[in-house]
């Protein structure tokens, strides 16, 4: 069984969000908490999967956050949030949190990403993925940002798959946009963190978006990275 904790200020979240997973035969919902007692709950839970509010109103999001991640058995926490840009998105990423997904996802996607998550892998909503990065200017590589700088000794098709690793696509998604194999996208994926000198997604897609990787959301022609006939 997957075990779950839902951190959100309002109880109808709260228990929204344990009515959908609780009806995966995979999943559990151990505990729901507003804020406050968030670390105490996580600490003596010891969930696998943490789903955290950005914003609440009696403590910070992000330091609960902190403090969840620096736990003996820290689990995978991933961010909850009802904005599409959220400006705190990019700082909960750098502080260890595997991902984020909007409050309104749908309800039959919400267990299989819970499923990703307690298995390693990282939720970051397509929808409000590339409105993210977006929403941060000033993300062009520099000669002294040498993590940055990496991203430009990627292969072409290596940037095409880092760009929709940031979009937050599967590597089965990624596949099917860019017509490769399940296994062929494994290996890009996986040269692109050796490259990088990463050992994340997330942390991945962060350096890309640093780099300027995801500043054109579309070209002249309206398509966006990643979306055009790939080359051989």
């Amino acid at each position: 069984m997957i075990r779950v904790v839902v951190v959100d200020d309002e109880a109808l979240v709260r228990s929204g969000f344990r009515l959908i997973l609780s009806a995966a035969d995979d999943i559990e919902v151990v505990a729901t908490t507003a804020g406050a007692e968030a670390v105490e709950t996580v600490r003596r839970e010891s969930p696998d999967v943490v789903l955290l509010d950005i914003r609440m109103p009696d403590v910070d999001g992000l330091t609960v956050l902190r403090r969840v991640r620096a736990l003996p058995k820290a689990p995978v926490v991933a961010m909850l949030t009802t904005f599409d840009a959220d400006e705190y998105i990019l700082t909960a990423l750098r502080s260890g949190a595997a991902g984020f997904l909007l409050k309104d996802t749908e309800p039959d996607q919400l267990a299989q990403l819970v499923r990703t998550l307690a298995a390693g892998g990282v939720v970051m909503s397509p929808k409000a993925s590339r409105a993210v990065w977006q929403s941060h200017p000033g993300a062009t590589a520099r000669a002294e940002d040498p993590g940055a700088a990496r991203v430009g000794r990627l292969s072409e098709r290596e940037r095409e798959v880092l760009v929709l690793i940031a979009e937050g696509l599967s590597n089965a998604d990624i596949g099917t946009r860019i017509h490769l194999s399940a296994g062929t996208v494994k290996d890009h994926v996986s040269a692109i963190l050796t490259k990088l000198k990463v050992s994340s997604r997330v942390r991945a897609a962060l350096l890309a978006q640093r780099a300027g990787l995801l500043d054109a959301v579309e070209d002249a022609d309206g398509n966006r990275p990643g979306q055009r006939e790939p080359g051989r």
